[in-house]
């Protein structure tokens, strides 16, 4: 049976739902979500594969003005990530202005000659049909889209429309991972982003940005079926470090409560969560520290 393949970057302003995207084309989450600008920091690696056909996918950073390294880094991977990919996802809103940074990434497009899909999300909040029909017109005036294809990935209306029309367009050729993966992520990067997610979850304004999270070690005990895992969750300021443990370390044990419920989801495992807070401070503007924390 031949087989076929296909690479497909993710791409689109923060908050448009491309990680959520993911993670339901895929029926498992291996990347956060939250209603935080600027959620996912790297590319992240999603792999679909259905008999004949493998699809990989890489989730990008939300396209956004530069305002530190770390921001310079993440903008970098969403313009990297469409330079060498057999397809495009470019997902959006159906209300509002067409964004500055979106009429830029179309600009790139032009400039390609790869299939580009338009993916208008939340389409469950629009009043009526002739929103949507307008908002189509409207990005059909600027770009020649491959497709164009509505969806609502809360209510799981259309994700089954974006896949089929992916494996449908996917070039001959080898399956580049095994069948059975899901994600290159490692175990260790899995971890840390999901205690980040619960810290976006749980605070507001500065802190959630301000925070790394270094997966110190993973034990599994083999013979009582337990994992343990250290982790220590780097802020900013010293301020920052008081908010995250809270009063008596009850935050830190809401943070570390909530994380453990996912991992051992997750892992299939009961998990026993130690955590630590220490300040770097400016470490988005410090390049061996973003190094250290793999978000270069």
């Amino acid at each position: 049976m031949e087989t076929r393949s296909a690479f497909i970057a993710i791409v689109g302003c923060p908050n448009v739902g491309k990680s959520s995207l993911l993670n339901e084309i895929l029926g498992q989450k291996i990347a956060i979500v939250s209603n935080k600008p600027q959620t996912t920091r790297t590319k992240i690696m999603g792999v679909l594969t259905k008999e004949s056909v493998q699809l990989i996918f890489t989730d990008t950073p939300g396209l956004h003005r530069a305002k530190n390294k770390l921001s310079e880094h993440m903008v970098k991977a969403v313009t990297d990530s469409v330079c060498d990919v057999d397809m495009i996802l470019f997902v959006t809103e159906p209300k509002g202005k067409i964004r500055p940074e979106e009429l830029e990434l179309i600009e790139r497009f032009k400039k390609l000659s790869v299939p580009v899909l338009l993916v208008i999300n939340k389409i469950d909040l629009l009043d009526n049909k002739q929103q949507l029909a307008a908002r189509i017109d409207a990005y059909a005036q600027l770009f020649d889209f491959t497709a164009v294809i509505p969806i609502s990935v809360t209510e799981h209306d259309g994700i089954e429309l974006v896949t089929k029309e992916l494996e449908n367009r996917a070039p001959a050729g080898v399956h580049y991972f095994p069948d059975d993966t899901l994600t290159d992520q490692t175990e260790r990067v899995l971890v840390s982003e999901i205690i980040r997610e619960k810290v976006l979850l749980l605070f507001r304004q500065e802190i959630p940005h301000g925070i790394a999270v270094s997966v110190e070690s993973m034990k599994e005990r083999p013979k009582n079926g337990i994992m343990d895992i250290e982790a220590t969750i780097f802020c900013e300021k010293s301020s920052h470090k008081g908010m995250l443990i809270g009063k008596g370390g009850v935050m830190l044990k809401q943070i570390g409560s909530l994380a453990r419920a996912d991992l051992e989801h997750f892992f299939s495992i009961r998990i026993n969560l130690q955590l630590w807070v220490k300040v770097r401070e400016d470490w988005r503007n410090k390049e061996g520290i973003i190094r250290s924390f793999g978000l270069s």
